[in-house]
């Protein structure tokens, strides 16, 4: 939650920076993935904004040092994260909560194998965030799907008396997206209560991925899920990152908060059973930085975003009234119904790649809910946007 008024952008986040050739993950795989090198890259969740100077410089002062041996989390890092997390979001942790994982996919993994057993029932709310799948097959779990409800407002809403079922019937584990992705719903303080009783009530762990929580639209506010009760922190693991609120994914350093004692002491003992319980050399000077100096830039982010926002709706009813956009209440994503073009995920990649020369993400990835949507990425230069939408626009309008 924002804690100033921004209403004047002082950061230029209309620059175009070129990331051809830095071995980006969103620019330099085109080709491989698309078919094409010209591809306007608008689907992986990576911003095409440098984060704060303090963070660069941070970075730079940390590099100049030379020696780049293992990495311990300091008080400074642990002050940042707990200081953070109050300002921001009115949470208060301590310091003894705070531990961390080399990204949060990783993180819901290693809960998924901390915490249950192969043939395991684990929850998760479609559609969503992808990865969410593979971290429950891929470690022999049961998919056990509360799928969201499309509300006639045009916004997803959780199936509570489905989840109270799918919880009695022997679910381990909910992996809860909060704020949601690809749909950018931010859920109330209500809702999380909610599925907070039913999982204390049938003992279902929480993990709560919160990456997006500094991502918050005005008018919406994101409730960190185990500040809500003595009784859904101590059944709860909560993952946090600097990478999307400030661009630092390739850093590999995400905050995980587990104020529950013993759920922390199996978390920590697998983390140091695989090895990656050491910090990024990096990647905590840039945590630490970014919570103590980004509050101001981050302001002016959510200004630009919204600004991209309302350029892409307005685009979208003016020129492809046939495709519905939902509005995000927060995140950096928008969920658009494209089912009026078609519902084959393989005519809509052939749309993009083939005839667009654009990379939305598509979205049958995030489950069955999601055939016939793509995702879009705002958080890109203005200019870059408005060309990706014309080459969509343009590609849709020749077919017809």
């Amino acid at each position: 939650m924002s804690t100033s008024k921004t209403s004047k952008i002082t950061y230029d986040f209309d620059k175009v920076i070129d990331r051809f050739g830095t071995a980006s993950y969103k620019w330099d795989q085109s080709e491989k993935l698309f078919g094409r090198a010209d591809i306007l890259p608008l689907w992986v969740a990576d911003m095409d904004f440098q984060p704060p100077h303090e963070v660069v410089e941070a970075i730079k002062e940390r590099a100049n040092q030379g020696i780049y041996g293992y990495t311990i989390r300091t008080q400074g890092y642990l002050d940042a994260v707990r200081g953070w997390l109050s300002r921001r979001h009115g949470w208060e942790i301590k310091d003894e909560w705070i531990t961390s994982s080399p990204g949060i996919v990783p993180a819901l993994s290693l809960a998924v194998q901390a915490f249950t057993k192969p043939g395991d029932k684990v929850i998760l709310q479609s559609p969503v965030y992808y990865p969410f799948y593979d971290v429950i097959k891929m470690n022999d779990r049961v998919v056990v799907d509360n799928a969201l409800i499309l509300d006639t407002d045009g916004r997803y809403k959780m199936d509570f008396d489905l989840l109270e079922k799918q919880a009695a019937d022997g679910a381990k584990l909910l992996l809860l997206c909060t704020p949601h992705n690809p749909g950018g719903r931010v859920w109330t303080r209500e809702e999380l209560e909610r599925v907070g009783e039913i999982c204390v009530k049938h003992n279902v762990l929480i993990v709560a991925d919160e990456i997006h929580h500094d991502l918050v639209y005005p008018g919406y506010k994101h409730y960190p899920f185990a500040g809500l009760s003595k009784a859904f922190e101590q059944q709860s693991i909560t993952c946090i990152a600097t990478s999307k609120t400030f661009n630092l994914a390739g850093l590999q350093a995400a905050t995980i908060i587990i104020p529950n004692d013993e759920i922390r002491r199996k978390y920590n003992f697998l983390l140091k059973t695989l090895s990656i319980h050491m910090e990024s050399y990096f990647g905590l000077t840039a945590v630490e930085s970014s919570y103590n100096h980004g509050d101001d830039w981050l302001d002016q982010l959510m200004v630009y975003l919204e600004g991209n926002l309302n350029t892409l709706l307005d685009f979208v009813a003016q020129r492809l009234p046939q495709i519905k956009a939902m509005r995000p209440e927060g995140t950096y994503m928008v969920w658009l119904d494209c089912r009026a073009i078609s519902e084959d995920p393989k005519v809509l990649k052939k749309l993009m790649f083939e005839e667009a020369g654009i990379a939305f993400s598509e979205g049958s990835v995030f489950g069955k809910q999601g055939e016939g949507y793509l995702r879009v990425n705002l958080a890109c230069p203005r200019s870059i946007l408005v060309e990706a939408l014309e080459r969509f626009a343009q590609a849709i309008e020749s077919r017809q």
